[in-house]
Order: structure tokens, then C-alpha cells, then sequence
């Protein structure tokens, strides 16, 4: 291996750029396999130097001298797997199947080299004497913990297994995310005539129809997005045509073929609860779970079990409302999945004067984000938003801001995918090119990435009420990462506990349908008129409307999560593909939450958060942060509401703080006390009474 790049190879130099934004014009795809070489042989020659220093381990020899190395790795990492999600193809899947193996063998290369284990741990003898910092301290406690976690302290013959099953499920995790997304794309369902589409607006109606010409067909393709629950299932009125997408929903990575997800995910379990063992853990979940804020495995457990009987008997009486429904609409019962969101609409409709289709035409993507979602953030943290279209993107829908500090200064780079397309995996999620560091002199550009039905050429995107919520959702990620202030880039924005990096994204998510904050962008996209007074009221009273619904197929995901990594080592052998299912059904029936009308968010085999993300045993991540958030939202309240102050506050407390300190401390601090639950109980309609 050489650390030798040719010159003309964009990776090899930092960008020059601001900020550091990746030189998208320059950079082709046989880039990124010399740049993955070099970048490994850089940051082994450079931990070998650390290694090999005679000098006694200090802070600038040991600890900042490895937060500074792999930075060519780092750079030409966040691009490609940026790629990989949002604008994927044939070249970049191999590249990504033959090089994660590999990076994950590098990482224990350098994790694992006990000459650096050793220089930490006598770091850590001397620790108070130092002279260390609050941050430095914290550093090295968790570098020495993230080594003792990734088995450094195993004979060698553990750490060899080791490294093979983390470079097998480097490889089997990636097989799954690919997998997936060419599945979902060819579960996408294709009707040909309008008609069957009736109750999709205009505009959803010309997202299909682009879809379709885009794949060479006629008629219109209705796209999946990742969860089971699919958007427009909520507005279709053929009972069939319905029942199609949610069975092709359903049955991703299930049919068989090349696509079948079940095997790989059945491997990864399993290899993941030989780890857990090999590290000295009853099971996958054990290890995940003793690294965040929750602590053990049984308490995210509990927390979950707690909630789940409440869920499921609001669940049940909203399908004996919708089942009336159904009846008054002229269907035969029973109720089933495909039905509950065209029920629950016009339920809604009925009961709280809400159409929610005929809100989209308010909620004109434009003037969500920049009247609602920048503007919100301006209005808390001071910040200015000024597009930079001369700055280069990785696909011509990516759009990039300048984002300035209260004091005028440039901050960082945020950028927006927004639209979906067949190179682009389901969901959303915010990622980093460049992460904030003050001992790297480094600041953010972040990248938020939504799957919007794209509209065909000159007609508005015109966004479902979920749609609105994801987007605020997501800008709070990008405002952790932005606000980040931290010295080291271990610590940098997201760079949190699991259970904790949900937090500050769904209290962003609140701000959608607050009253100081919704009238700001809620505009009829023609007429410019402002959302109805009696429909801002509506949507109020709407928050708890369909929660029995939202939390038992959250939970229901969540628990699954669970069960398949509290798997003891041997468990699952001699399970085939056509096992899955029934080790679905009998977990979620030992939990309580077997609704067949409400099937869980994400059925195993399109799982993606666990068995091709980062959230494998730690999707209660979701619910466990929102007991902060939802207290949060209630501080807010108490103490003025949105103001520069109040998000001053929140900004140095919490979101600037990063990874550098324990989280629940900081919230203590932010707060005055720890998060009280009753705030979440009461918005999800879970309280006693």
C-alpha cells in the first residue's frame, strides 16, 4: 500500500473551496478507489509515528496527534458514502461492497494496535496531573473506553475473530442498504390510468407521472418511500389499488431473487451476537445500549414496555372508529393496513375540519424553508442564510447556503437535497463533509437529504404535513453540526450518544406548527392568502389526533429492534429466509403490540436504520430522546417562547457542546433539573387519564 496520489486527483489536497466543500465539478468516480488506498496508508504511517514516538505520551504527541490523523481518509469517506445514499449507481455499490470490509479492518488496525492502547492508558494513569482541560479530559476517557469497547484489551486470538467478524459485517450491512434500494425501486407500482389514482392532488399527480417517464413507461409509477406506511395511501380512494402498494410496501427484500434481504439480515444478527460475546456482552444490545445515555439494554427496554399498552389500547380505539368509517364510505370490513390512513383522513377531516390535502397547496416547499425552517433559525440562533449558486453540488437538484453568525461571520455550508430519485435511498437523514474542530481550524458544511416527490418542470413541490415536519426535522441535525464548537473532531456536532442525537432534530420539529412560526411560511402557494384561522386551530388540536396509530408502529419497530439483538451467540442457526417472519411475528406478540392493522414503522427486511445504519439496537433512540424534547418544548414555553435568548441558551448548553461532555449533564445544566416524562406522555395521548 502507498500513500503516494497522483496530483490531479481532487482528494489528494484539501479542497479550496469554503470551508472545505468538496470540489464536486472535478470529482469522477475512479477517484475514489486511490484516494480510499492512500488515505488508509497516510493514517497507518501516521499512528505508526505516533507509536513509535519516544517522547512520553502527552496530549499534543498522543491525543491530538490521533485526532489529527486520517485526514485525506476523512476526506474522500464523506464524499463517497454521501454518494453512496443520495445519488448511488452500479460503480459506486461494488466500490462500496469491495472497500467496506476493508475500512472496517483499517479502523481496527488503528483501534486495536496495542502501542497506542498502551500510550492512552498511561495517559489516562496521569490524568489529573495533566493539566488537561475539561474537553482534553474527557477526550481521553473516551478514547480509552471506545478502545476497551472495540476489544483491545482481548487476547490475540479474540482480536483476530474480531476483526473478521467486524470486516464480514462491514460487508453484510452494505450488501443490505444495496439490496434494498434496488428493491424498493422495483417495488415501485405502476398504474396506467388516472383514474385509479383518484384523490392524489395535481401535483402528486405529476410527481407519479415524472416518475414514469423518467423509467421510460406510460401512465404514472408511484414511488415507495422507507417506512411501511406509504404517504399516499392517506388520499387514494381505490380500495385495490391501495391494497397494491401496501402488499408491494411490505414485501421489500422478502420476494426472493437477487434483492431478498432476509438471509444477509439473519447473518448480520447473528455475527453481531458473537461480537457481543466475544466482548463479554449477553447479547448485541447489551454492548449498544452500556455506550448511551439509557445505560442497559433492560432500561430502553422498559421504557419501551412501559408505553406499549397505553399505545395499543389507543390503537384499538381508533380502528373501532375507522371501521366505522370504512362502513359509512361503502366498504366491507374488516379494517385493514391499507386502509387506516384514507379512514384516519377523512376522520379527521370529520372531526377536526382538516383535509389534509387540501393543506399542501400552503405548504409550498420554497416557503417552508426559507420563511419557516431558516427563518426559525434565524430567528433563535441569529443565523443568515445567503444561497451560493456559483459553489459546485453533487447533483444539479442539491442546492448550497452560507450560513452566517450573529456577529456576521461565515459560520459554514449547509447543504439540501430535497428530491427523490432512483439513485437515492428512502428516508432522510442529515450527514457532514466537513465536521467543525477548532485544532483542525475546520468548519461545517452539512448535508440535509429528503425524498420529496418531485414535481415535473415549472409546477411548485407543494409538501404533505409529514413532509414539513421531516424537513424541520432534519434542519435540527444540521443545526447540531453547525452550532458544533468543540476542539476536538471525535466530539464534533452529532458526535453524541445515539439516544441523544434524536434530541436536538425533534426539538427543531416542534417549531413546524408553532403559532409564532407556522403563519410565517403557511401561504397559499397562487393566491399568496394566509392558512385559515380555523385551520391553524385545527392543526393545534390535530397533534394528538392518530397517536395510538403513530406510537404502536414506532414501537412496534423499536422492540423489533430489540429482539433481534437480544439474540444470544447460536440462536438464530438454522434459520432460513422463510424464518423471518415468523421470528417477527412471535416478537411482536410477546410484546404486546401484534396489531395487523398497524404493522410496525419498518417490517425487518427493509430495516435499513439497523441492519444497514447505525441504529442497530438503538431505534428506541426516537422515543427516548423525545422525553427531552418534549420537556424541552415545555421550557420553552415557561421562559418567553422563541427568542435569540432562550436559543442563546440552547445553543451554548447543548447543541454547541457536541459529544464533548456528558449529555444528561449538559441537559441538567440547560434545564435545572433532569427531563421529566410526564411532558411526553401528555402529548402522546399516553397520561392515565
Amino acid at each position: 500500500m502507498t500513500a503516494e496520489l497522483a496530483a490531479d486527483n481532487p482528494f489528494a489536497v484539501p479542497s479550496g473551496l469554503p470551508h472545505g466543500l468538496p470540489p464536486f465539478g472535478a470529482l469522477r468516480f475512479e477517484h475514489f478507489a486511490p484516494a480510499f488506498e492512500a488515505g488508509m496508508a497516510e493514517q497507518l504511517a501516521e499512528v505508526e509515528a505516533i507509536a513509535t514516538d519516544p517522547r512520553e505520551p502527552d496530549v499534543e504527541n498522543t491525543l491530538e496527534a490521533l485526532q489529527r490523523s486520517g485526514r485525506l481518509l476523512g476526506r474522500v469517506g464523506a464524499v463517497f458514502f454521501a454518494l453512496v445514499g443520495a445519488d448511488s449507481s452500479p460503480e459506486l455499490q461494488e466500490l462500496h461492497a469491495s472497500i467496506a470490509p476493508r475500512l472496517a479492518a483499517h479502523a481496527d488496525a488503528v483501534r486495536l494496535d496495542p502501542r497506542i492502547v498502551a500510550r492512552i492508558a498511561a495517559l489516562h494513569e496521569r490524568r489529573d496531573d495533566l493539566g488537561a482541560d475539561a474537553e482534553t479530559l474527557f477526550l481521553l476517557r473516551r478514547l480509552r473506553s471506545d478502545a476497551e469497547r472495540a476489544g483491545a484489551l482481548l487476547p490475540p486470538e479474540r482480536q483476530e475473530r474480531l476483526r473478521e467478524l467486524n470486516a464480514q459485517l462491514s460487508e453484510l450491512t452494505a450488501a443490505f442498504s444495496d439490496a434494498l434500494l434496488a428493491d424498493t425501486n422495483a417495488s415501485a407500482v405502476h398504474v396506467d390510468d388516472a383514474a385509479e389514482l383518484a384523490g392524489l392532488s395535481a401535483g402528486e399527480l405529476s410527481a407519479a407521472r415524472e416518475a414514469a417517464r423518467a423509467r421510460g413507461l406510460d401512465g404514472y409509477l408511484v414511488s415507495l418511500v422507507l417506512p411501511t406506511a406509504q404517504p399516499v395511501l392517506a388520499a387514494l380512494r381505490s380500495r385495490r389499488v391501495r391494497e397494491r402498494i401496501h402488499r408491494a410496501s411490505v414485501a421489500r427484500g422478502a420476494r426472493g431473487g437477487a434483492h431478498d434481504t432476509r438471509s444477509t439480515l439473519l447473518r448480520i444478527a447473528s455475527l453481531r451476537a458473537e461480537r457481543a460475546a466475544l466482548l463479554g456482552f449477553a447479547g448485541h444490545a447489551d454492548h449498544v445500549v452500556a455506550d448511551e445515555t439509557a445505560g442497559t439494554a433492560e432500561a430502553a427496554q422498559a421504557m419501551l414496555a412501559r408505553l406499549a399498552p397505553a399505545a395499543v389500547a389507543n390503537a384499538r380505539r381508533e380502528a373501532r372508529e375507522l371501521t366505522e368509517v370504512l362502513a359509512a364510505a361503502g366498504e366491507q370490513g374488516p379494517l385493514r393496513a391499507w386502509d387506516w390512513a384514507f379512514c384516519a383522513e377523512r376522520l379527521r377531516g370529520r372531526v377536526l375540519s382538516l383535509d389534509a390535502e387540501a393543506l399542501r397547496p400552503y405548504f409550498e416547499a420554497e416557503a417552508v424553508l426559507a420563511d419557516g425552517v431558516l427563518a426559525t433559525a434565524s430567528r433563535l440562533y441569529g443565523l443568515g442564510f445567503t444561497e451560493r449558486a456559483d459553489l459546485p453540488r453533487y447533483h444539479p437538484d442539491v442546492r448550497v447556503f452560507e450560513v452566517r453568525d450573529v456577529d456576521g461571520s461565515s459560520l459554514g455550508l449547509f447543504l439540501l437535497d430535497l428530491f427523490a430519485r432512483p439513485s437515492k435511498r428512502g428516508g432522510a437523514w442529515m450527514t457532514s463533509f466537513v465536521e467543525q474542530s477548532s485544532l483542525l481550524g475546520s468548519r461545517p458544511v452539512v448535508l440535509n437529504v429528503l425524498n420529496v416527490p418531485k414535481p415535473a418542470p415549472g409546477e411548485p413541490a407543494l409538501l404533505s404535513l409529514d413532509e414539513v415536519t421531516t424537513l424541520f426535522h432534519e434542519f435540527g441535525h444540521a443545526l447540531h453540526g453547525l452550532l458544533s464548537d468543540v476542539r476536538y473532531p471525535r466530539f464534533s456536532g452529532t458526535s453524541v450518544p445515539r439516544d441523544f442525537v434524536e434530541f436536538p432534530s425533534q426539538v427543531n420539529e416542534m417549531w413546524a406548527f408553532h403559532p409564532d412560526v407556522l403563519p410565517r411560511y403557511a401561504r397559499h402557494h397562487g393566491s399568496g392568502e394566509p392558512l385559515p384561522a380555523e385551520t391553524v386551530r385545527a392543526l393545534a388540536a390535530a397533534q394528538r389526533f392518530g397517536q395510538g396509530f403513530a406510537t404502536t408502529e414506532y414501537l412496534a419497530a423499536a422492540l423489533l429492534d430489540q429482539a433481534w439483538h437480544r439474540v444470544a451467540p447460536g440462536e438464530l442457526d438454522g434459520m432460513g429466509a422463510e424464518d423471518v417472519e415468523e421470528f417477527e411475528a412471535r416478537a411482536l406478540e410477546a410484546a404486546g403490540v401484534a396489531l395487523e392493522e398497524v404493522p410496525p414503522r419498518y417490517r425487518s427486511t427493509y430495516f435499513n436504520h439497523v441492519f444497514g445504519g447505525g441504529y442497530a439496537a438503538a431505534y428506541y433512540s426516537y422515543l427516548w430522546s423525545e422525553v427531552l424534547d418534549a420537556d424541552t418544548v415545555e421550557w420553552f414555553g415557561e421562559n418567553g417562547g422563541l427568542s435569540l435568548e432562550n436559543g442563546s441558551r440552547f445553543r451554548r448548553l447543548v447543541l454547541a457542546r457536541g459529544g464533548s461532555t456528558d449529555p444528561l449533564a449538559a441537559y441538567r445544566e440547560f434545564r435545572g433539573r433532569d427531563a421529566r416524562i410526564e411532558p411526553l406522555l401528555q402529548r402522546r395521548g399516553l397520561t392515565q387519564e
